[in-house]
Order: structure tokens, then C-alpha cells, then sequence
């Protein structure tokens, strides 16, 4: 069973960039396939990008395709988020998320194991 740990969130100006980082342990990283998700407040949890388990296949959301870039480094056991041109709409928690699925899914269901979160706030 894996463990799942964010960090880098934190208190950004709109226009900004902010890189969120997800350590595993406990599990084989590589039979991965890892996911991000957020939920802004007041809002369901929604899909922000996934990356297949040797990183030649991603998955973004429209709403952030062109700002945000997911990659894994399977040495360090790690998943990254890096987020450019934030806009205050961004703000939430950002989640991540592991399943041993095949594919490159963009459904919770999809997943099994999940990060506690990390706070990101966009001032405007």
C-alpha cells in the first residue's frame, strides 16, 4: 500500500508559478499511474492532470492545459505539479492521487490511494 505526501503549496500572486511536489513510499512507485486533483471550497473535487506510469503518456484538464505541466522522476519516487500563469480561480486544495489501473484515468473512482493536500492561494 502506498503513502501519498504533498508539498509547495502556498501564497502566490496571480501570475505567478508555484511547483507541488507528491513523495510515495510504501509501494512500488512505477506500477503507479498519478494523478492530481483540487477542490476549491464549496466546490467538488475535480481533475487537474494524470501521467502513465513511465511518464510517456499525460493527461491535462482544459482549464489548465498550457499552464501546468505534470512529470514524475521514478528514481525519487515522486510526482511534480508545475503550475505557471496562476490565476486566483486555481485556488484550492491540490490533492494527489495513486492507482496500480492501466491507462491514464481522470476519474476519482479511478484511484485508489490518496494524498492529504496541499493548500494553494491565488491573490489577485
Amino acid at each position: 500500500q502506498v503513502q501519498l505526501v504533498e508539498s509547495g503549496g502556498g501564497l502566490v500572486q496571480a501570475g505567478g508559478s508555484l511547483r507541488l511536489s507528491c513523495a510515495a513510499s510504501g509501494g512500488t512507485f512505477r506500477s503507479y499511474v498519478m494523478g492530481w486533483f483540487r477542490q476549491a471550497t464549496g466546490k467538488e473535487r475535480e481533475f487537474v492532470a494524470a501521467i502513465s506510469r513511465n511518464g510517456g503518456r499525460s493527461v491535462d484538464a482544459d482549464s489548465v492545459k498550457g499552464r501546468f505541466t505534470i512529470s514524475r522522476d521514478n528514481a525519487k519516487n515522486t510526482v511534480y505539479l508545475q503550475m505557471n500563469s496562476l490565476k486566483p480561480e486555481d485556488t484550492a486544495v491540490y490533492y494527489c492521487a495513486a492507482d496500480d489501473t492501466i491507462g491514464v484515468p481522470t476519474t476519482q473512482r479511478a484511484y485508489d490511494y490518496w494524498g492529504q493536500g496541499t493548500q494553494v492561494t491565488v491573490s489577485s
